[in-house]
């Protein structure tokens, strides 16, 4: 068991619930809020389909030992980056 990746994952899952249930916005850096037609949403998005998977994958990596855990997890980060930056850049961006 790796506590430092449990603390990781329970911080992620910290983060998913300000930014995703209580839409603390102020907590993502870097997007421009002039651009952001829905700040709701893009609170939802990123927290309840970014940040809370990416906990939980996270934590289970920290509970389970496997083979080739560390590729698992930069492969999921990736997947989970990569389908949230497209669906806020296609349907959030003016």
């Amino acid at each position: 068991m790796d506590y430092g990746l449990l603390i990781i994952g329970i911080a992620l899952l910290l983060v998913s619930f300000l930014v995703g249930v209580k839409k603390q916005t102020w907590l993502l850096a870097g997007f421009n809020e002039k651009m952001v037609k829905n700040k709701s949403l893009l609170g939802t998005i990123t927290g309840l389909l970014f940040f809370f998977p990416l906990g939980l994958i996270v934590i289970i990596n920290s509970i389970i030992d496997y083979a080739h855990e560390g590729t698992v997890l930069v492969v999921a980060i990736l997947v989970l980056l990569t389908s949230v930056y497209l669906f806020i850049n296609r349907r959030l961006l003016d």
